[in-house]
């Protein structure tokens, strides 16, 4: 019993660094520009398929790739990805910035599509199989099971989320980016380079979700081209469910998510003695998106929506 505790435990810990490593971007970016990047689930995917096609290119044989070509490709990936996404809010959403919030959001939907289908032509629309960036060891602890690609996982999401952490909240940039959130008209009144922190979103957020899909596909040894649609729509019911714009909120409902993903997944068989299998678990996280908009649409640590505030940031 305690072995399987600890086993689900750090399973739910592995899903839910990688949810939080998504939610990051959708919460960055609708916490600036008040916009839901529905793309921002594909740039999990590009992630994955820029880390494979990097591999290619540098070792040729991806079975043969050692830890410097595997470390390379990680970082040319998720840098690669995060300018891209500089590049998709230059091209798609910067024209859109003052039109109503509709238009941006619908900009995004159009992205998203136009990004997986052109992976389909390029890579095919069949799944691939993805190399695994840490080596795969089991380790047995107090009766659980432990892989050491969960353990690098947990080491890679944490110090990516602590990087986020010590660039939002210690940094010149940082200041730039939260004076920009709070209100735009202002911060140019200021003399505040606000594209210059739109940019800086765009490049983390993205960044941040394709070392998500590289460590997903590394987990799970597979990639294709819609793997960004339901692991995007659980890393924004998260978002949600912490608190859409706030940073820690977005990984506690990550975790939350998680945790609920992975215990309900190995309750259900039981307690529906087997009507309910496994493959409920996505119902779960929307049936908590539904309770969250219901209960508290503002998240667990979002602030309150009210009258004042709505007239205060219209420009948004």
């Amino acid at each position: 019993m305690l072995g399987t505790l600890i086993q689900q435990t750090v399973n739910a810990l592995t899903i839910g660094s990688i949810y939080a490593l998504i939610a990051l971007g959708y919460t960055m970016v609708y916490g600036v520009l008040r916009m839901i990047n529905f793309a921002h689930g594909e740039m999990f995917m590009l992630g994955a398929y820029a880390a494979f096609f990097g591999l290619t290119l540098v070792v040729g044989e991806i079975g043969s790739a050692g830890a410097f070509a595997l470390t390379l490709a990680f970082f040319g990936a998720v840098v690669a990805i995060g300018f891209f996404g500089v590049g998709v809010e230059r091209l798609a959403y910067k024209p859109l910035r003052n039109s109503t919030r509709l238009a941006p959001m619908l900009s995004s939907l159009g992205v998203s599509l136009t990004l997986v289908t052109g992976i389909q032509i390029l890579a095919g629309p069949q799944p691939m199989m993805f190399p695994s960036f840490f080596p795969t060891t089991r380790y047995d602890f107090m009766g659980g099971t432990i892989t050491s690609v969960q353990i690098g996982i947990l080491v890679a999401a944490f110090l990516l989320m602590f990087a986020l952490y010590t660039l939002v909240n210690r940094s010149r940039m940082g200041i730039i980016v939260r004076a920009v959130s709070e209100s735009r008209p202002t911060a140019q009144l200021l003399g505040i380079n606000v594209n210059l922190a739109i940019s800086a979103v765009f490049f983390s957020g993205p960044l941040l979700g394709a070392a998500g899909g590289i460590l997903y596909a590394s987990y799970y040894g597979i990639m294709s081209p819609t793997m960004g649609a339901v692991i995007g729509l659980k890393a924004f019911t998260a978002a949600i469910l912490g608190g859409i714009g706030s940073i820690p909120g977005a990984m506690l409902g990550a975790y939350i998510l998680a945790f609920v993903e992975v215990g309900g997944t190995a309750l259900l068989p039981v307690v529906t003695n087997g009507v309910l299998g496994t493959e409920y678990r996505d119902v779960l996280s929307f049936v908590i998106l539904i309770l969250v908009l219901l209960v508290k649409p503002a998240g667990l640590l979002g602030e309150p929506v009210s009258e004042e505030s709505m007239v205060y940031k219209r420009e948004f």
